[in-house]
């Protein structure tokens, strides 16, 4: 994991996830574990995350996924409370009581839609609808 924490802050990327090799990722938001939980949730499984900012979704998505670890430079109370019961071990920098949105002026709009919701199963199907609309937004 020290090694993982060390590419987090030397590559200045978003996250580092490592399961059979390590790659990095750059995208902000939820986007990246999204994609990997659809399209290669095999890498997911039983693998070591070392993120910038987990927030509720984010976590959500790891649980998803099966990862078995997970460090955090940020990590949000709600999701640090839906990881607890899962086994998936859990290191961070700072725990804070939500994610602020990138402008800072509010909550995280996704910590916001899942803020209420205590399900995986029923945070998965929120974070696929508020991709889908950032998509059809940015398509405008």
């Amino acid at each position: 994991m020290e090694e993982l924490i060390r590419l987090l802050h030397e590559e200045q990327c978003s996250c580092v996830i490592a399961n059979r090799e390590t790659r990095i990722f750059r995208q902000r938001g939820v986007a990246d574990l999204y994609k990997l939980l659809h399209r290669e949730p095999a890498f997911l499984k039983n693998a070591s995350v070392a993120d910038k900012v987990i927030g509720k979704a984010a976590a959500a998505l790891m649980i998803a996924g099966g990862v078995k670890e997970i460090y955090a430079d940020i990590i949000s109370q709600p999701a640090l409370s839906l990881l607890q019961p899962t086994g998936i071990k859990v290191k961070y920098g700072q725990c804070v009581d939500h994610i602020i949105n990138r402008t800072q002026t509010g909550w995280c709009p996704l910590e916001t839609i899942c803020y209420p919701i205590h399900s995986v199963q029923e945070i998965l199907p929120c974070i696929q609808e508020f991709i889908e609309n950032q998509k059809h937004n940015t398509n405008k």
